[in-house]
């Protein structure tokens, strides 16, 4: 079994959508002993060196400039029209024929790219979160919660299309499910604090964190701050634990499952780190830093799944000091 991955990173999107591919695969291997192949596009900042480090073959498409200034929304993710990653896509396929299955994760592909891979690929699978737009796909996954997932994609996508809808399909890494087996309890009482934004944290949500938990001056308290290697402003970050002992930095981690293990309460953002932290029952402040975590992150503080205290734009040090005062009790 043939199974291709279309999937991107880089600064702009951050890690996400190439981390939970990635955890596909490895189940599918596992599971289906199928042959793994991604397709990437070389874009700035990206981590496709970790789809060889998982020992999956990949292919880059180059990257190109002359389309970005025509581009908007999310099709600049994507840095080219869709038409033209169909196209190279298509070229790439011809020669791994036949393709059992392609696994589409971005927000800059719908409808139109899918019907010009169609005749290429036996399956489409698509991984979504925005239920946005029309797709031509035989599966459909969206992971997260929402308070009306089971009508968000009527008329998005075809009548026979096999819908898995719901944190119940979270594409959680095996390290978790270890984690879990020897998942520590918690007594409500907080000595640490993990602090982790996503791997590019673009609107610098963790320098914010950082100043937040300095100036509570907590006793007793440490805090592990973690940030991904596309984070542009690690350095800084890292200058700024340094002066603090309680700070522990850390830099494109692989074992994020111990850190939520050993945290009594985590500072971080919406999106797929949600349903780790939710699998390890880590309480949890969350910041929305894109679009795309909005509603779903609003439906799970309905839920009383996280604290939600705004969006990255609003969000300041001071409100980070009063919800981590109000997290442990201290006000």
């Amino acid at each position: 079994m043939v199974i291709v991955f279309r999937v991107d990173s880089s600064t702009q999107i951050g890690s996400g959508h190439l981390m939970r591919c990635l955890t596909l695969a490895g189940q599918l291997q596992k599971k289906k002993n199928a042959e793994i192949i991604f397709i990437c596009r070389n874009l700035e900042g990206n981590l496709s060196n970790l789809v060889k480090t998982h020992g999956y073959k990949l292919i880059l498409l180059p990257a190109v400039d002359i389309f970005v200034s025509k581009l908007d929304g999310y099709a600049k993710w994507l840095t080219v029209p869709q038409d033209y990653d169909a196209y190279e896509t298509v070229q790439q396929l011809k020669d791994l024929s036949p393709v059992d299955y392609i696994v589409v994760d971005s927000y800059a592909i719908d409808k139109k790219w899918e019907i010009q891979i169609r005749p290429y690929v036996n399956k489409i699978m698509v991984i979504d979160d925005l239920a946005n737009r029309k797709h031509d796909c035989d599966i459909l996954l969206d992971q997260n919660f929402f308070l009306n997932k089971e009508s968000r994609y009527n008329d998005l996508v075809p009548n026979n299309c096999e819908l898995f809808l719901g944190p119940k399909y979270a594409l959680l890494r095996e390290e978790f499910y270890e984690a879990q087996k020897c998942l520590r309890k918690r007594t409500g009482k907080v000595c640490n604090i993990l602090v982790f934004y996503g791997g590019s944290d673009l609107t610098n949500e963790t320098s914010k964190a950082v100043r937040a938990l300095i100036s509570l001056d907590l006793a007793d308290v440490t805090a592990d701050i973690i940030v991904g290697e596309g984070n542009l402003n690690k350095d800084a970050i890292r200058n700024l634990c340094s002066r603090y002992k309680f700070l522990r930095y850390h830099e494109q981690v692989n074992n994020m499952a111990e850190f939520m293990n050993q945290a009594d309460l985590m500072l971080g953002a919406g999106g797929t780190t949600t349903w780790e932290r939710h699998f390890l029952k880590l309480p949890a402040i969350v910041t929305v830093v894109a679009d795309n975590q909005l509603q779903g992150t609003i439906d799970c503080a309905k839920a009383g799944i996280v604290t939600y205290i705004g969006e990255a734009k609003n969000v300041t040090v001071t409100m980070l000091c009063h919800a981590v005062k109000k997290a442990i009790g201290k006000e």
